[in-house]
């Protein structure tokens, strides 16, 4: 990354947007919409809820189908005029499918 790699930092940062948003817990649908003002928590973190533990099993399928999702939208741009935003698709898929091949692999 010291060489400032522009195609594995941006693969990087959108797999790990997908990882976090993964790990977030979904809104209770069930539970009250906007308590009054004064039964409100109060002060910092507390509203925050603890989020979801996501096994490796689920992180490996999150980087898979973000790989696959780059190789599907690289095969659909076919026109010459976006053969430059296909060819980085498919550089940042093969960087997320190094760090599935193995722990000597990334």
């Amino acid at each position: 990354m010291r060489a400032r790699d522009k195609v594995a930092v941006s693969a990087l940062r959108a797999t790990l947007a997908a990882l976090d948003n993964a790990g977030a817990v979904p809104l209770d649908a069930a539970g009250p919409h906007g308590p009054a003002l004064e039964e409100s928590p109060v002060g910092a973190g507390a509203t925050d809820v603890m989020r979801r533990e996501l096994s490796e099993c689920a992180m490996v399928d999150i980087v898979r189908a973000e790989a696959t999702e780059r190789m599907q939208a690289a095969a659909e741009l076919t026109s010459p005029a976006h053969a430059g935003r296909a060819a980085q698709l498919r550089e940042e898929a093969a960087v997320l499918l190094r760090f599935l091949d193995g722990p000597g692999a990334a």
